[in-house]
């Protein structure tokens, strides 16, 4: 009977024995899908302003690449935003980037150079066009600023791409009917607070660090930018399909003087790389940017939204094949 007991053990240790292996399998294809080895050498990712969300999600992205892909060196390079982000990726400057939707439709539009090349690797979140005034300011809509002293964005941002445009939905021609100032988000809120400019456009995720931050040293409003502008905006077939109606929840910020819910203009960013970015590579890091969602959204809270089902979608942009392959993956 020992003997019987024995065997009846060691059958069961064999069988557990090879459980682990089975687990430790699934665990390794999880973490190495294709059995390639890892992927190494140096990449550039493109981000934004550094007050931006562009720039805070890069670093804490950087740091989750580092993790999970660590003979990658990663460089990150700020930028004036969209535009410039697309530029540098599309000539070779960069090798990964975010960039608004309808900046990469204006960008396969004009026809730059190597827009035939840029890829999408994954839907992250919507930016949020946000007009910001002074709480004493008589600016209640989009045409009230007619004659006033605007912060539009940097040339070639995305901000100053949506800010053109919805001024002109608006009735206004953006250089003559207003007095554009060419300043980004790292500097907007300082000459909002001295009176150097009457309101500021910011497109990006919620909250903006530099927006919450001015709104508690003073007392602004968010001006609403309501469906008639979204409507004015979009034109069948043109770039600016890709802006929806959305509204700022009345928590995103909560010192500015809106007491509810603010509606306005969102538009998706996009993952952003070229065909020549090696499939392992693209893999790897779209892999890294879904599994880091959660850890990164502790302290961006936009980057709660990336979301799985919806990251394949990277219209206007083809899916690169690297990001295809994860894809298929981790379907369920």
């Amino acid at each position: 009977m020992p003997t019987l007991i024995a065997r009846i053990g060691r059958r069961r240790a064999l069988q557990g024995a090879v459980a682990a292996l089975a687990v430790c399998g699934l665990l390794l294809w999880w973490l190495l899908p294709s059995g390639a080895p890892s992927p190494s050498g140096q990449v550039t990712f493109s981000t934004g302003v550094r007050t931006g969300v562009y720039q805070r999600y890069g670093v804490l992205l950087e740091e989750a690449l580092r993790r999970d892909m660590p003979q990658v060196g990663v460089t990150l390079r700020t930028s004036e935003g969209s535009q410039q982000n697309l530029a540098r990726v599309a000539t070779g400057e960069a090798d990964f980037t975010i960039a608004t939707a309808d900046a990469v439709a204006k960008y396969q539009r004009d026809r730059r150079e190597g827009a035939d090349r840029l890829r999408g690797c994954a839907r992250l979140y919507d930016d949020y066009v946000q007009l910001v005034v002074p709480d004493d300011s008589k600016i209640r809509t989009v045409a009230d600023l007619r004659g006033k002293e605007v912060a539009v964005g940097q040339e070639g941002s995305g901000v100053r791409l949506v800010s053109n445009r919805l001024l002109a939905a608006a009735g206004l021609d953006p250089e003559r009917d207003v007095r554009p100032v060419s300043i980004g988000i790292d500097t907007m809120p300082e000459q909002l607070e001295s009176r150097s400019v009457d309101a500021f456009f910011w497109s990006g995720g919620l909250p903006t660090s530099a927006v919450r931050d001015l709104s508690e040293r003073m007392a602004v409003r968010l001006v609403p930018l309501g469906p008639e502008l979204v409507e004015a905006l979009q034109k069948p077939g043109d770039i600016t399909r890709y802006y929806r109606s959305a509204v700022m929840p009345a928590d995103a910020y909560g010192k500015v003087r809106n007491q509810a819910a603010v509606p306005t203009v969102a538009v998706a960013n996009l993952l952003v790389t070229t065909d020549r970015t090696d499939p392992e590579l693209t893999d790897r890091f779209t892999r890294t940017v879904i599994a880091s969602r959660d850890g990164i959204g502790r302290q961006v809270h936009a980057a709660q939204l990336v979301d799985l089902r919806t990251a394949i979608y990277t219209d206007p942009l083809p899916l690169h094949e690297g990001a295809a392959r994860y894809y298929r993956s981790a379907k369920p």
